[in-house]
């Protein structure tokens, strides 16, 4: 029985449909109530549902042997996981973005908020930028219109949020999707049932 760590939400929704799609149903998650964790012996699986940025922390951990996390998470907190395959699904882009008409003058330490603070630190380290972080987790749209910071570094989808508040993408750092991640040892010891089902996923995301 393979463990798999799925994000909760409607991308774990798309992730579950992807599973079963392969082969890999199991019905009892489907059932109304409050349990946590679901198995199909015939097919050999376990799911549960967990928070979208603690996946790579069950896996890594082993407390499950296979998760779905976006890359901007496997990016951001370098777990130590196998990253086996681009599942195509929740594509949108870790971005740049700041008020409409803005200049960036480089005389002066540039001020970034952000929730992903090492990506945003790497991205311009490798432009030898200097950088203020200021790290915030929620409403990051806000810095920059309240004057807290000059530019934001975000997860950007269709951009409709920003728009609605006269902010607008000014560079791209990265595209993002969810990723099928193993937990080390387990690829080791199961690798052959971990290999099926990243086989029978990478079908049904080339159909």
């Amino acid at each position: 029985m393979l463990n798999i760590a799925l994000p909760k939400g409607r991308l774990g929704e798309k992730v579950l449909a992807l599973f079963e799609r392969a082969g890999y149903d199991c019905p009892a998650i489907h059932e109304p109530g409050r349990r946590l964790v679901f198995e199909n012996e015939r097919a050999g699986v376990r799911y549960f549902w967990v928070k979208p940025s603690d996946v790579a922390i069950y896996v890594e951990r082993g407390a499950a042997d296979l998760g779905v996390a976006g890359r901007d998470i496997l990016l951001e907190y370098a777990p130590d996981v196998y990253e086996l395959l681009d599942l195509g699904l929740g594509r949108c882009r870790m971005a740049v973005a700041a008020p409409r008409g803005f200049h960036d003058d480089e005389e002066r330490t540039l001020r970034v908020a952000t929730k992903f603070v090492n990506i945003a630190r790497r991205y311009y380290a490798g432009q030898s930028r200097d950088i203020d972080i200021i790290h915030l987790n929620g409403s990051i749209e806000l810095a920059p219109i309240l004057g807290l910071s000059d530019v934001i570094v975000d997860i950007v989808e269709t951009g409709a949020t920003l728009r609605e508040n006269d902010l607008a993408v000014v560079a791209e750092v990265v595209p993002i999707s969810a990723r099928l991640i193993a937990n080390k040892a387990a690829y080791s010891f199961k690798h052959a049932a971990i290999d099926r089902i990243a086989d029978d996923l990478k079908g049904m995301v080339q159909i």
